[in-house]
């Protein structure tokens, strides 16, 4: 394999470079030959109605009688003694090429034992170029799915669609919730990565038979129109065009459905120092916010639209740094 170079419009994700104790397994090549990787995130059941795994740690203090010291008082390292031969077995390196998204017996073997230890498995690229980023998980997909679990029973028997699903993080979340999930993207290679991660988590649900050509079907847009009440979308306005076109949607979209609908935006607030203001500036989060104001303050005599941000006082169900700079935003529309 040619030597991996990180070039200047290469993005890496916060929770690919700063999970702990994270063991990012390279499974493939996908079909634009990009390293495809494994990760595993185990939810925390144990909140007990507050955050899980967002505490400081506890610093326990230790008995300096039982510190083994030499005669100056430093502390004595036991090391290990090396072994004068390897023990190890042999290992053959494994060449990758690109390759179809199949599941072997033996992942599905462990797929099942994962979801016996509630474990969503996610493949995922790393370090891609900006138009590429959803094919990485970003800390704005847990923080969604931190809420979806938070108000399990808010969802319960309800449709959603999702818009941007990237790697279907969220929208696996939200099927172990709802009654039905409609997960969106563009492109057939993140689409494609996104139904083997749906494929890979089907212990947690019941998944629906899909169509290769990741095509509509009449009976399905009419299932939308009817009974959609919620939509969700995570981390996708980092760029002016995508949040405009994501805001425009989000208006036909209310306008089209039966019932009245709810949305929710999970964003992060990325700092960035720009020549232009030769200073520290958030324009992509700037523009979601003028946006976001637009749409209260519409006036076309059809649509009304309620915006208001949620407090992140829910409990955190998967493990990451939750962050002051994430946020989650519900819009509410209603028919005039």
């Amino acid at each position: 394999m040619d030597q991996v170079t990180f070039r200047s419009d290469t993005v890496l994700s916060d929770v690919h470079l700063l999970l702990p104790n994270a063991c990012h397994l390279m499974k493939r090549l996908n079909s634009v030959g990009q390293p495809v990787f494994t990760s595993k995130f185990r939810i925390l059941r144990d909140c007990d109605g507050k955050e899980s795994g967002g505490e400081s740690p506890v610093l326990e203090s230790t008995d300096a009688s039982n510190v083994p010291c030499d005669e100056d008082g430093d502390l004595e390292v036991v090391r290990r003694p090396r072994c004068s031969s390897s023990n190890r077995d042999a290992v053959c390196p494994i060449i990758l090429s690109q390759s179809a998204a199949t599941l072997t017996d033996e992942e599905e073997d462990s797929d099942e034992e994962d979801g016996a230890r509630d474990v969503i498995k996610i493949e995922h690229t790393m370090a891609t170029p900006l138009e590429d980023v959803g094919k990485q998980i970003w800390r704005g997909a847990f923080l969604l799915a931190d809420f979806i679990l938070a108000h399990a029973s808010m969802f319960k028997d309800a449709t959603v669609l999702e818009l941007g699903a990237g790697t279907g993080l969220s929208s696996i979340v939200m099927a172990m919730v709802a009654k039905m999930v409609y997960c969106t993207d563009v492109g057939d290679d993140l689409l494609s990565m996104c139904q083997r991660n749906v494929t890979l988590n089907k212990q947690h649900f019941e998944p629906q038979d899909a169509d290769l050509d990741f095509c509509w079907t009449d009976a399905e847009i009419e299932d939308l129109h009817d009974n959609t009440t919620f939509v969700i979308t995570a981390d996708v306005c980092y760029d002016d065009d995508l949040t405009d076109a994501l805001f425009r949607i989000l208006y036909r979209l209310a306008s089209n459905m039966r019932h009245p609908s709810t949305t929710y935006i999970s964003i992060e607030k990325r700092l960035n120092f720009t020549l232009r203001h030769m200073d520290v500036s958030c324009e992509a989060y700037d523009h979601f916010r003028h946006c976001l104001d637009q749409l209260q303050k519409m006036t076309d005599g059809k649509m009304n639209f309620t915006v208001e941000p949620v407090k992140s006082s829910f409990p955190q169900f998967f493990q990451y740094e939750r962050v002051e700079q994430l946020e989650l935003w519900k819009v509410t529309a209603e028919r005039l």
